[in-house]
């Protein structure tokens, strides 16, 4: 069951994607001035789910600041408290009375993760190390995601899954009696896949060990040092080695989430696009590990500022201003995709009005987002007039003027959505977007934010 206030959350959420669903397209038209303004956009999902779900883990209360209230976000909120922990919303903030490790307790109903492949996998590895039964499942999108890739590492503690063919959701989970400490060598970069491992070898006794081949995010490692776990991380050649130390007994702890850099992303490269915009985004988490895109962005000469700098819950944040600026185009190397994996859509929409040719590299996984992220992309792009190739894994984009005028099939993928309606802001004729239902999952008020900015977006 889920608690009165995720419960009424998930119902408004629903509710305004169902209204957005039923309007026509969403339009996006060049503004007739500038974009401008200081805004602050939601909090960070990474450290939103795993908040919650260390927080129903911990001993004693955690209170949380800043969480982002989005559908994906509150999915995990309702799981959890099925799972036995006490989650309730307290003004702003959010308060979670946590069951301690190896306390959660068997939910009487399916746990629905809705579209969130991140809560999913995350929580596979929670349940795959408590000896209890459940049956999770998801919106049509997240039934079409492999969950293979956290299969296959998870069974070694003890626990047995059995999903539809493709090892896809539903999928039913028997947790381990004794859980197994786990060992672990990543064939690909996924912050997902990692924090799975290590949250199921918070139940088993000894040392779980995962190498991942180039540093993920790190939001687990931070965040299970912060309630008190025992982390350590050694660099091995371009990647790292992450031991936990099994059962350990976590504190509730007060979490301040940061400003998702990913949803900071979509009004940053807009300021960038638009002839003499100059924007401020307050309070953005600045995490090394999350920074690929700024780092991309600054390469095509952008004017990106960051002012503020601090330090908050083991994350670093800031504030970051950006101007308009003409952006050359870019080679990204396959190696930055781990930092930056969720932003390609709108990287790719700025380099579609960058001076040269754009070599985006190495995208495989992209293929196993919400969507096909990398060939929808590239039909977004098709869709705006860009001249656009996919050679193997990479997107190779010819950068111009895009002339727009076209239609975008978001596939059931919020950030396609997002990165199409920025799109719009620069492209000489409107873009529109077939579905617009799913942007809340991710990004509450992304339309009235930007519109707040100058944005021209419109239900046509």
């Amino acid at each position: 069951m889920l608690c009165c206030c995720c419960q009424t959350c998930i119902v408004m959420l629903s509710a305004c994607a169902m209204e957005s669903h039923h309007i026509k397209p969403f339009k996006a038209t060049r503004p007739s001035s500038p974009l401008s303004g200081e805004v602050s956009v939601p909090g960070d999902k990474s450290i939103s789910h795993r908040a919650l779900m260390f927080g129903a883990l911990a001993v004693g209360q955690t209170r949380i600041s800043g969480l982002l209230e989005g559908e994906d976000v509150l999915r995990t909120a309702a799981a959890m408290r099925a799972l036995g922990a006490e989650i309730s919303r307290d003004g702003a903030d959010w308060l979670v009375a946590g069951r301690g490790i190896g306390g959660l307790t068997a939910p009487e109903d399916v746990l629905d993760m809705g579209n969130s492949g991140t809560a999913a996998r995350l929580l596979a590895g929670i349940l795959a190390s408590h000896d209890i039964f459940s049956v999770m499942t998801g919106d049509a999108s997240l039934r079409k995601r492999p969950m293979k890739r956290v299969i296959e590492p998870l069974k070694a503690c003890g626990a047995v899954f059995t999903a539809r063919p493709g090892d896809r959701l539903p999928m039913s989970i028997q947790g381990a009696r004794d859980a197994l400490p786990l060992t672990y060598t990543l064939p690909v970069a996924s912050a997902q896949v990692k924090s799975a491992v290590l949250l199921a070898g918070l139940n088993a006794r000894g040392i779980t060990e995962v190498t991942e081949p180039e540093p993920t995010r790190d939001h687990s490692e931070n965040m299970l040092r912060h309630f008190g776990a025992q982390v350590q991380v050694e660099t091995l050649g371009k990647g790292r080695v992450i031991r936990l130390t099994g059962q350990p007994e976590l504190r509730g702890a007060d979490v301040t989430v940061p400003g998702d850099p990913s949803s900071a992303a979509f009004p940053i490269v807009a300021g960038l696009l638009v002839p003499g915009s100059r924007l401020t985004i307050l309070a953005v988490g600045l995490n090394p590990l999350r920074t690929g895109l700024f780092e991309c962005l600054r390469e095509m000469g952008a004017e990106l500022t960051i002012r503020n700098p601090r330090m908050q819950g083991g994350e670093s944040i800031g504030d970051v201003v950006v101007d308009y600026t003409q952006l050359a185009a870019v080679d990204v190397p396959a190696e930055r995709a781990p930092s930056m994996i969720d932003e390609y859509p709108i990287l790719a929409i700025a380099c579609a009005f960058a001076r040269g040719t754009s070599r985006l590299r190495g995208l495989a996984e992209l293929r196993v987002k919400e969507s096909d992220r990398l060939a929808a992309t590239a039909a977004m792009l098709r869709a705006g007039g860009v001249l656009v190739e996919i050679e193997g894994d990479d997107l190779i984009i010819h950068g111009g003027t895009p002339a727009g005028g076209g239609l975008v099939e978001t596939h059931m993928d919020h950030r396609l959505a997002m990165s199409a309606l920025v799109f719009g802001q620069a492209t000489h004729a409107p873009m529109q977007i077939d579905d617009a239902s799913f942007i809340e999952t991710s990004f509450p008020g992304f339309v009235t934010l930007m519109r707040g900015l100058g944005a021209s977006i419109t239900a046509p």
